[in-house]
């Protein structure tokens, strides 16, 4: 019972928020349009990966309702399986994220004294690094010099992968300051407090009490991640250190777009629109869980 009045109080409170409402259905829809990719390429009789130079450039069709690219494949079907790939990277590294920062903030804000610090002097040296000089470093590593078989190296997954692994590693440091000020507070709350009077163990206490009680921040941090996750994606597809082709994603799309742009600027347009549309969205749905998961901040829109 007490489960589904926090939910419609929830609820209620993220209704308010029109733009987040808006931007929570447009990321359904953005989704979905992305999960539908093989219906749609089978239904438009259009293969992503097919190219016919024939087709090069060609206008919006009832085949191709957004035309074709410099290789004749169609740009609608790209763009939906560019989507799979983009959304998956930006929700998977986020995720991973969020369950290391969360474990580290726990630990840090739980035990406090010297582990406390010298996690925080770690997460304090990580926030010091540039994040994307760093990442277009680590990008550029030759996978195979690591002992990494060709095969797998060279593979389509093999950058979608490597990516998840540098954003994670290096983009919990938010997530973990969060939670770490959350369970100060927490640790010396009532119910806390009686937990431990009862003997129940550490890690009981932080799992079972403290960790539902922080999840708001870690959850609105994570969403906000999202949208950053993507965009560090775009930036390194564009450079062409993230997703190799003929793996389609948003960010390498732009990439093959911009020699174009004077010839076929809609080929560089359409990707461009999708990310931005994909932050916003992400960025104003993470405003609308902040104010919904926040008492204090439920009545101020």
């Amino acid at each position: 019972m007490r489960v589904s009045v926090s939910m419609a109080r929830f609820l209620r409170r993220f209704g308010r928020h029109k733009l987040a409402v808006a931007s929570a259905v447009l990321l359904v829809v953005l989704a979905g349009a992305a999960l539908a990719a093989p219906w749609v390429e089978t239904g438009l009789g259009a293969e992503s990966t097919a190219v016919s130079l024939l087709d090069r450039f060609g206008p919006p069709s009832l085949s191709h309702p957004l035309g074709t690219d410099e290789l004749g494949r169609d740009v609608l079907v790209r763009l939906l399986y560019g989507g799979r790939v983009s959304l998956f990277v930006g929700v998977a590294a986020a995720l991973a994220s969020a369950v290391i920062g969360t474990g580290i903030g726990l630990l840090a804000g739980y035990y406090g004294g010297r582990l406390d610090d010298l996690l925080m002097r770690f997460t304090d040296g990580l926030i010091a690094l540039p994040l994307l000089p760093l990442l277009i470093v680590l990008g550029a590593i030759d996978l195979t010099r690591l002992g990494i078989p060709p095969e797998v190296a060279g593979s389509e997954d093999a950058s979608l992968i490597r990516i998840v692994v540098l954003v994670a590693l290096f983009g919990w440091t938010t997530v973990a300051r969060l939670v770490r000020g959350a369970t100060l507070s927490a640790r010396r709350r009532d119910y806390v407090l009686a937990a431990v009077a009862m003997g129940a163990d550490s890690r009981r206490i932080m799992l079972a009490h403290i960790l539902p009680n922080v999840a708001a921040p870690a959850v609105v941090a994570t969403t906000l991640t999202v949208g950053n996750v993507i965009l560090l994606e775009s930036v390194l597809s564009f450079l062409g250190l993230g997703i190799q082709p003929p793996l389609p994603s948003w960010g390498n799309m732009l990439t093959n777009a911009q020699e174009l742009v004077g010839t076929a600027p809609m080929l560089a347009v359409w990707p461009g629109l999708l990310i931005f549309l994909t932050v916003i969205a992400v960025n104003l749905l993470g405003d609308g869980l902040q104010d919904a998961l926040d008492p204090r901040t439920s009545g101020m829109r």
